[in-house]
């Protein structure tokens, strides 16, 4: 079966290996307060550090997927409120998530086919993060590297943090440009789900020694006391540290990763567009996400091409939100193969040219 669903996605062939790998060297049952964890623990933050061009002076840690994130965003750098800048249903759940834990959290919806308006934007004084997902992944747009620069030089105080849970990994991002990152692995890094990558600017850590909130086992100061010995808080996923590290060992640089997926979605968009009984939904070509492609049609049509999808082996990914029933999602991930992608456009092309 191929797999086009924009996550979780398929996983890099090879995993199938490492797999076994972990297994016959004993990696499943190793403690992680002892030596080989630790090594291996160093070994991986160094291998990401390189591989996605994260800067040498911010911090990474491990939980247990994105959504985790919102939570130690909003329990351990939110003493007072968050602004949620959303045009899709991720956003909006982040936004809904941190106002249970935060009452006074804020959020200011933009349109599908919106650049955001940066100058004009509601910031009140207090706030303490302004978050934005940099790919939404319920409708395929993204937020641009020169908007975060733009919302980094209008608002010096509030910390910016990133939903990149359908981008890490699969575009070479700027992450000079915010202080919070994160992502789950289930996606552009091509793992099977339950884990999550957090990146922190030196600036996110002080804040959090600042604020210095201690009533949870994710709270960040811990997070990051650990961290310095690489460790975690939690028994965590080793059996997914391990599978990412031999992963990143394989790959190529991440701005190689990236000209391959822009281009590819290029293409892919290209073809989309010669249909009649299919167009994009996001029009305007500067927002649209390169990692996940929504096509749009008649409900009744778009249920009939992901059938006639399945009857040949090949995972349409559904719509969502309020795309639910008149899209399919594309995901255009690293571990999916250009064959792969050659295969859809031979199905589509015989189903309606």
């Amino acid at each position: 079966m191929l797999n086009f669903y924009p996550g979780p996605s398929k996983v890099h062939p090879e995993v199938r290996d490492y797999l076994t790998m972990a297994y016959d060297e004993g990696m499943l049952s190793i403690p992680h307060r002892g030596e080989r964890f630790v090594l291996m623990m160093r070994e991986l933050v160094a291998l990401l550090r390189l591989k996605l061009n994260i800067p040498q002076d911010y911090y990474i840690f491990f939980t247990s997927s994105a959504t985790e994130c919102w939570e130690i965003i909003a329990q351990s750098l939110t003493p007072n409120k968050s602004l949620h800048l959303y045009n899709g249903a991720f956003g909006e759940k982040w936004y809904e998530y941190a106002k249970r834990l935060k009452p006074d959290c804020y959020g200011q919806a933009f349109g599908l086919e919106e650049v955001l308006d940066v100058p004009n934007l509601p910031v009140e004084d207090d706030t303490d993060v302004i978050c934005v997902t940099q790919t939404e992944t319920s409708n395929g747009t993204q937020v641009g590297m020169n908007t975060l620069l733009k919302l980094q030089n209008q608002f010096k105080d509030p910390l910016l943090a990133i939903d990149a849970t359908s981008s890490m990994a699969g575009l070479n991002l700027k992450f000079i440009r915010a202080d919070i990152w994160f992502a789950s692995v289930q996606k552009c890094f091509g793992l099977p789900a339950g884990m999550g990558v957090l990146v922190c600017s030196p600036r996110t850590i002080q804040r959090a020694k600042g604020i210095n909130e201690r009533k949870h086992y994710n709270s960040l100061v811990f997070m990051h006391e650990k961290m310095l010995n690489y460790q975690t808080t939690f028994t965590p996923n080793v059996l997914n540290l391990f599978l990412l590290k031999k992963v990143l060992e394989k790959r190529p640089l991440i701005k190689n990763v990236d000209q391959l997926l822009v281009q590819r979605a290029q293409d892919l968009y290209t073809f989309f567009e010669e249909f009649m009984e299919m167009d994009l939904l996001v029009e305007n070509p500067e927002v649209r996400s390169p990692t996940v492609i929504a096509v749009k049609g008649a409900d009744r049509w778009v249920q009939e091409a992901k059938r006639m999808a399945a009857t040949q082996g090949i995972t349409l990914g559904n719509g969502y939100g309020p795309w639910a029933k008149n899209t399919f999602r594309i995901a255009n991930f690293p571990a999916i193969s250009d064959s792969e992608y050659e295969t859809l456009r031979n199905f589509i092309s015989g189903q309606y040219h």
